[in-house]
């Protein structure tokens, strides 16, 4: 079970739980933000059930919490941390910059969502305004959400017509199962690469992939 014990608490610092199943990763967050004043890392897990372990037992001022972990991902974790703490405030942490698990974090009750890779300035300043309340999405965030795909994301109808394409179903398979026209899977498959900026189906089952769109 992954947890800090990192001495006497300071009462006055932010008390912190990160929850991040690489280990390496997890060391580099704990290290980056315990260089910074007034803010201590309490407790560390590995799952998300650790995480909604751990947060019930440390009760920290701010949990960080990645998207992708084993037996319960961040949102379930984030799901079940807030309808046993409403108060509680959560930052998401993941690897990639996506709308739909911006939007996914946001309504299971986060506050704001950052990159792994933001400089560590950055992410304790987010940690901070967390602390005081503040509902925080990062510019780069913001930018992308308003200029990635012009302000309208893939449909539903679209991403059942990827799903079947991730699948490997050709576009007759996939026009035969959603009960379409070839020439409508198409036109969808068309829009699609248009909307994620793809260069193929391939790329395009990527990308949505890693934008939290669909689950491969």
């Amino acid at each position: 079970m992954a947890q800090s014990n990192f001495g006497k608490v300071d009462f006055s610092a932010i008390r912190i739980l990160i929850a991040e199943d690489h280990p390496m990763m997890r060391a580099g967050i704990v290290a980056t933000l315990c260089a910074h004043a007034n803010i201590e890392v309490v407790a560390e897990a590995g799952d998300g059930e650790e995480a909604v372990e751990h947060y019930a037992r440390t009760l920290p001022d701010v949990a960080l919490i990645d998207l992708q972990m084993p037996r319960m991902d961040g949102l379930e974790a984030i799901r079940m941390i807030r309808l046993q703490h409403p108060d509680a405030r959560l930052i998401v942490l993941s690897a990639h910059c996506g709308d739909a698990r911006i939007a996914a974090a946001l309504k299971a009750g986060a506050q704001t969502y950052v990159m792994k890779n933001v400089p560590g300035a950055e992410l304790a300043a987010t940690v901070r305004e967390v602390h005081e309340g503040w509902h925080v999405l990062p510019q780069t965030l913001r930018r992308s959400m308003s200029s990635q795909y012009g302000g309208s994301g893939p449909s539903s109808r679209e991403l059942d017509v990827l799903r079947l394409a991730s699948a490997g179903k050709s576009n007759r398979e996939i026009a035969a199962l959603l009960i379409i026209s070839e020439a409508t899977v198409k036109a969808h498959m068309s829009t699609l690469l248009m909307k994620l900026g793809a260069a193929d189906r391939a790329h395009a089952v990527s990308l949505a992939a890693q934008r939290g769109f669909i689950d491969l």
